[in-house]
């Protein structure tokens, strides 16, 4: 079967109230996304999500007329046009659908299928004051989730400690918790510098008095002796979920940078090598649990790869109402992912990601 097309739609969400995440300085008034197709001369279409696919054009003659199930060639030429452009990412996703659809199974089997579902955490994005985060870590619990992540401003790191505080105070041990302090990457434009490692340390110290399962991003990847000495200290670091190339993740887990590897498969590492990068992590004793914050597809693929591999403890869910829903995050498509009430994030059972677009919102901006 042949890849006879590549092409893509993209749609426009309207934000009220915006979104404000711990990341972006710049509220987030729409949500925009990006819905990758690989057409084939089987009439077997796959859908793929994450990048916004901005300069691809031109590319699609490396793929047009390929097999589509000669996966590593696939794989190989994304990396050469990487090194050159964006994450494309989303095209290797659409092609895993595709051949899962082909084949009858969902992508989580063709990568083993170890799993059929994994324990979700809430993975929160926005700053609110300690009460206010504490009142929100209820209503988490009360849904179903057995773990959150929280968002630390680097200019408020004593408002995190308080907040877990007062979250321990208001859920006890019901919830497993992760901080993320965002200092690994920034945002176009956003020129502050991360914080030192002493700062780092400091407050790792103080947070594993609240029994934090994990604690993200506390520095910049290329830190890989600050990272080191924040090992151990009586919680996991975790990272890596935006690197740009296999050496790079592979160079924190050689280097026992960090506990838990958390490459994102449709923005870092794409599906095929994360294979790879799970073994080499286990192999040292670290775990593989991917970043998943793009849209519903890149959530999805994460998802069908993580299962596939098994051994998550978890995986991220995105989800901080009001202002990031799951129907927000899913607009692009028909049925957004939801966790039940024993806190599991089932595969979606149909063939590929078991998932399809929502074409209503390809017509124009929709509030």
């Amino acid at each position: 079967m042949k890849i006879t097309n590549i092409r893509f739609e993209r749609a426009t969400l309207q934000l009220d109230p915006p979104f404000c995440p711990n990341w972006d300085p710049t509220p987030r008034r729409t949500f925009g996304a990006t819905l990758t197709i690989v057409e084939t001369d089987g009439g077997i279409i796959g859908y793929g999500a994450g990048d916004d696919m901005g300069g691809f054009d031109g590319y699609e003659k490396h793929f047009i007329g390929k097999d589509l199930f000669d996966i590593e060639e696939h794989v190989r030429t994304l990396e050469t046009i990487t090194f050159h452009a964006g994450r494309y990412w989303p095209i290797e996703v659409a092609i895993w659908d595709a051949i899962g659809k082909a084949k009858h199974e969902t992508v989580a089997s063709l990568f083993g299928g170890a799993e059929d579902s994994i324990p979700a955490y809430a993975s929160t994005g926005a700053i609110m004051s300690a009460p206010e985060r504490a009142a929100s870590a209820v209503a988490i619990r009360d849904a179903g989730f057995k773990a959150m992540k929280i968002r630390v401003p680097q200019t408020q790191l004593d408002l995190g400690i308080e907040t877990l505080k007062l979250i321990r105070e208001a859920v006890g041990t019901d919830l497993e918790l992760m901080v993320d302090l965002n200092q690994a990457w920034r945002m176009p434009g956003d020129t502050r510098k991360s914080i030192s490692v002493d700062t780092a340390m400091k407050f790792v110290d103080a947070a594993v008095d609240y029994g934090v399962y994990w604690i993200e991003e506390p520095l910049p990847m290329e830190d890989l002796e600050g990272l080191k000495k924040l090992r151990g200290r009586g919680t996991r670091i975790a990272g890596g979920e935006m690197v740009r190339t296999i050496h790079e993740i592979n160079t924190l887990i050689d280097n026992d940078a960090l506990d838990i590897i958390q490459a994102d498969v449709v923005l870092a590492a794409g599906m095929e090598r994360s294979r790879d990068i799970a073994r080499r992590a286990n192999a040292r004793g670290h775990v593989f649990t991917p970043h998943t914050w793009s849209n519903g597809y890149g959530l999805a693929a994460n998802l069908h790869v993580t299962a596939g591999i098994g051994g998550a403890p978890f995986i991220e869910f995105p989800f901080d109402p009001p202002t990031w829903t799951s129907e927000r995050r899913d607009f692009l498509m028909e049925k957004p992912l939801t966790v039940g009430r024993d806190g599991l994030l089932h595969v979606p059972s149909g063939a590929g990601l078991g998932i399809e677009p929502n074409w209503s919102h390809f017509k124009k901006s929709v509030a």
